[in-house]
């Protein structure tokens, strides 16, 4: 029985194929749908309606928008500001836990006394 000097041992291939095979494993396992965080809904009334909403400092729309719309919030601690001119500015921190109903909050802003 005559050998072949450039094919490669049985137990080269052997290893080979068990490593291409645990790749292809771990990525199938990758390719899985892609995992959502969970998000609560925040949803907010008041007035006036062209007052600033932010939240954790980063500005999310006007109050009629975000009262239209709602929010998703990632779980966690979360600053609401409510700003306008000619009005004290509003602020509240909320906590959003997971599998939580909405977090309702109704924001109706005092105007500065001249």
């Amino acid at each position: 029985m005559a050998l072949d000097r450039h094919a490669p041992p049985r137990r080269s291939r052997a290893l080979r194929a068990s490593v291409l095979a645990a790749a292809l494993v771990v990525a199938a396992a990758s390719c899985g749908p892609p995992r959502h965080p969970k998000t609560v809904s925040l949803r907010m009334v008041g007035s006036p309606p062209n007052a600033s909403v932010t939240i954790d400092d980063v500005f999310v729309g006007r109050l009629d928008t975000v009262s239209a719309r709602g929010v998703a919030l990632p779980p966690g601690s979360h600053r609401i500001s409510v700003e306008a001119p000619g009005y004290f500015p509003w602020d509240k921190i909320v906590e959003a836990k997971e599998g939580q109903g909405p977090i309702r909050l109704e924001v109706h802003l005092v105007e500065v006394p001249d």
